[in-house]
Order: C-alpha cells, then sequence, then structure tokens
C-alpha cells in the first residue's frame, strides 16, 4: 500500500512536467495559426518569433534559481503550489493576449511556474520514493512532459480547423486546468520526510516514511531507513560547512554539481528544443503545409509517450550511464544524417523528403533516455543540505541554453538552414564520451548512499550496516524513535 501511495503521489507532482511539455508543443503550433498572424499584423519576425518563445524560458531561469531557498524554506508542497498559482496567472494573460508584449508577460510568468516545477518536483519524488523505484518516479516529469506535448500538438492540430481567434486562444487558456489541479490537489500529498528531518520534525518525519514505505509488515526497515536519513543529515550538518561556499570548493559536492550542470546542459545540447519549438518551421523549408506539420509533430508526440514508458520501465534494469551513452550517440547520428541530406541532395526530391522527416523520429526515440536522465541525475547525487541548491543550478543551466536556444534558432535557420544540425551531432558525441569516462552509476543505493560514490561518506548507512547501527543506538537516542513505542 505504502509503495501505490508513493506511485500515486509521482504521477501527480509529474502535472509539472504535463504544463512544461504543453507549453512547449503549444507555442510552435499557436505561432503558426492563421488566425493568430493574423491579429498581430499578419506575420511574426524572427526576433518577434524568438521573443515570443524566449520568454517562458527566461522565466524558467528565474522559477530554478527562486527553487535554491524557497524549498529549503517553506517546505518542497508548498514551493509545488506557489508554482501552480503562477501557472494560472500566465496561462490567463496567455489566452486574454490583446498585443505582443501582453503576450511575452504572460509567458514569462508561465515560464516562472515551470522553472519552479521542473526543479522542485524531480527533486521532491526522489525524496519520497524507494530507491528501487527512485529513478521511474523521478523521470515521471520526461514522461508527463510527453503527454503535454501529445495533447499540445493534436489540440493544436485541432484548431487549426477552427475559422476564427478560438483557434489560437483556447489552447493557451487550455494550460489553467492542469495548474488548477496541481495547485488543489497538492495539499493531499505528504511532505518530504527528508526536509522534516531536517527541520526537526521527527515524528511527522517518522509518519511519513512509514505512510509512503510502510506496508505493516516491514517496521524495522522503516526503523533503518529513517535511521540512515537522521545520521546522514547530522552528520553533514555537524561539519559546520557553509552550504553555497561548500558548494563550489567542497571537492565532492563540486563534483555532484558539475555532474549535474553536465547532464543537463546536455540534454539541451542535444537539439531537442529546437525540433519541438521549431517544427512547423522546419517542415515549411521542406514545402509541407502548416496542417500537415502538426500532424506530423502530433503523430511523433504519440509516439514519445511509448517510448517513455519504455524507458522508464527499464531505467532501474539497466541504469543511468548506459542509456545516456546509447542516446546521445543516437542523437548524434540521426542529426548528422538530416544535415547531410539537406547538405547534398536536390531540395526537389521526395525521397529526401520522407528520409528528414523520418529522421526527426529516429531522434525523438533516441533523445528518451536523455529526456529521462536529465531530470533523474541531478534530483539523486546531491546531500540533503545542498540538494535544493543544487538542483535549482543544474535546472538554471538547463532553462540558460534552452533560452539561447530558442532566441538564435529562427536566425540560425535563415542564415545556414539544416547545417545548423551539425552543430548538435558534435556536442552529442562529447555528451557520450563525457557518459562513458565521468559519470558514475547511481540506481539501486538510496539517496543517503551516494556519499559512498563520491567518496565523502562520514557514517555507516543503517540499511547496508544494521549490526553497526545496533551498537550505536544502544549508546545514543535519535530522535523520533520514541514514536515506535509508543504507537
Amino acid at each position: 500500500m505504502g509503495k501505490l501511495i508513493t506511485i500515486v503521489s509521482g504521477i501527480f507532482l509529474a502535472v509539472g512536467g504535463f504544463l512544461f511539455g504543453y507549453d512547449s508543443g503549444i507555442i510552435s503550433s499557436t505561432i503558426s495559426q492563421k488566425h493568430f498572424l493574423l491579429y498581430f499584423g499578419g506575420t511574426i519576425s524572427d526576433d518577434a518569433a524568438g521573443g515570443i518563445v524566449s520568454s517562458f524560458t527566461g522565466g524558467a531561469i528565474l522559477g530554478c534559481l527562486v527553487v535554491s531557498f524557497l524549498a529549503d524554506w517553506i517546505g518542497r508542497r508548498l514551493t509545488v503550489f506557489v508554482g501552480s498559482i503562477f501557472a494560472v496567472f500566465g496561462a490567463s494573460l496567455q489566452a486574454g493576449a490583446t498585443s505582443i508584449a501582453m503576450l511575452i508577460v504572460g509567458r514569462l510568468f508561465a515560464g516562472f511556474a515551470v522553472g519552479i516545477l521542473s526543479a522542485v518536483t524531480p527533486m521532491y519524488c526522489s525524496e519520497i520514493a524507494q530507491a528501487d523505484i527512485r529513478g521511474a518516479l523521478s523521470g515521471l516529469l520526461q514522461w508527463m512532459l510527453s503527454w503535454g506535448f501529445f495533447v499540445a500538438q493534436w489540440l493544436g492540430y485541432g484548431c487549426s480547423h477552427i475559422d476564427n481567434h478560438f483557434q489560437w486562444r483556447f489552447p493557451l487558456a487550455f494550460q489553467v486546468l492542469p495548474a488548477l489541479i496541481m495547485a488543489g490537489g497538492i495539499w493531499f500529498l505528504e511532505e518530504s520526510p527528508r526536509w522534516l528531518i531536517e527541520k526537526e520534525r521527527y515524528d511527522e518525519a517518522r509518519k511519513v516514511l512509514s505512510k509512503l514505505h510502510g506496508n505493516g509488515h516491514n517496521e524495522d526497515i522503516i526503523e533503518l531507513e529513517y535511521r540512515e536519513i537522521y545520521d546522514s543529515i547530522a552528520a553533514d550538518y555537524s561539519l559546520e560547512v557553509i552550504p553555497w561556499k561548500a558548494l563550489f570548493t567542497k571537492p565532492s559536492w563540486r563534483r555532484r554539481l558539475l555532474l549535474g550542470c553536465g547532464v543537463q546542459a546536455f540534454g539541451q545540447l542535444s537539439g531537442v528544443n529546437v525540433i519541438n519549438y521549431y517544427g512547423p518551421r522546419i517542415y515549411e523549408s521542406l514545402g509541407i503545409s502548416n496542417q500537415t506539420s502538426l500532424m506530423i509533430i502530433g503523430n511523433s508526440g504519440s509516439l514519445s509517450i511509448v517510448w517513455c514508458s519504455i524507458g522508464l520501465w527499464a531505467l532501474e534494469r539497466i541504469g543511468r550511464v548506459k542509456p545516456l551513452i546509447f542516446s546521445a550517440a543516437g542523437c548524434g547520428l540521426a542529426l548528422v544524417v538530416n544535415a547531410a541530406l539537406s547538405s547534398y541532395l536536390p531540395s526537389d526530391d521526395q525521397n529526401q523528403l520522407r528520409a528528414m522527416v523520418a529522421m526527426n523520429f529516429v531522434f525523438s526515440f533516441f533523445f528518451t533516455m536523455t529526456g529521462i536522465i536529465s531530470w533523474v541525475y541531478p534530483a539523486e547525487i546531491f546531500p540533503i543540505e545542498i540538494r535544493a541548491k543544487g538542483n535549482s543550478i543544474a535546472t538554471f543551466i538547463n532553462w540558460s541554453l534552452n533560452l539561447v536556444f530558442a532566441q538564435a534558432s529562427p536566425i540560425a535557420f535563415t542564415d545556414i538552414g539544416f547545417r545548423y544540425f551539425f552543430v548538435f551531432f558534435v556536442f552529442n558525441i562529447i555528451a557520450a564520451i563525457c557518459y562513458w569516462f565521468l559519470y558514475p552509476e547511481t540506481s539501486g543505493r538510496t539517496l543517503e548512499q551516494m556519499d559512498e560514490i563520491f567518496g565523502d561518506q562520514i557514517v555507516p548507512h543503517a540499511l547496508k550496516e544494521p549490526k553497526m547501527i545496533a551498537i550505536s543506538t544502544a549508546a545514543e537516542e535519535v530522535p523520533g524513535q520514541e514514536t515506535k513505542s509508543t504507537a
């Protein structure tokens, strides 16, 4: 029963990923709709298109940075609520936009909300999950992102057949629904037990652990897990380090930060959001009509849900690093084929056209594991006292690169066309090499056991060394343990 509650909680939290995916998908179809263009003057310049797309990303940069202190201050649950309220406000402004400036402001607020949710959700999931499902639970953000993208593309395609301004206003207004669901439903979830222990709310933490991980027959395991979390937090705080400073000066923490930022950066450097944001424009350059391009992108979004579901199933079975290598190499090869086809074959060749469309589908398949693990890996490698800060900085890198490519890509496509994809081919190959040589495997361990990988373990881990813990417990009382004897 406890695991079921945890899984349901993770699925609900991943609605934040739905908002992320929906906005990424809906803006590409919105800015290409006939009535949108007519309402805003007939045409949208490259600079205006870049501004509309990148304002969301700019807001997300601010949002993910806020998580660095907000999630530690008010908790994971309240942070999700704050993000949900900003999402409602931003979506409302977009749907009622009467000018490009108003649309951009609405997207700025919506981006701020998604920045908060994209940083806090994987971390929250990792802190409430058991070790054997932690990767899949944190990776649900990408799974729901795929669902958001799927709904956005088919809703955009369906609305393209409507001959009035409902064609673009309703898809933007639809974002309010998942945001309201999150704002209301978050109060039915449990707070992170690790955050509760950090705030010395020990009895609450034990009750939450028992509810999330217990089944009525494993109280001894719950006791050991509680002890492992408490000991790790107490030991780290006994060192009296300054988290912000130590994040950059303590070698093991600095390594974790570089790895977390690296996997988030390589997710953007794969080229995925260039394709997501500007899909209709890419297909237009290939001579494909807007409605047909929306249908193609919708089919790709449908398949991405299948790939992501398989990826979540495989994540705890094959680990993190091997799928990352496979994913980066495949993305690079798919993009270099597209770049080569556009450079060396005649543009009116129908076989070339079919091959280039097919390569976008191949890219979507290969990107799946990068998409999932780029959220999972940073959320699980940091110790509790810097988890919010480290995950916030890693997510900041993601959104910062997202902003660069959102703004620069329209100009790059105009100037150099599909040769632009050669850039991402190189980055994907570099990513595969870095994953091979620099990234340790993290699956199958609790969050507290990550210190074994990074060489900064201070105390024994209760779940791995229960005999050592039994000896220390005889001489030391752990806060919160009295709850068991009085229950």
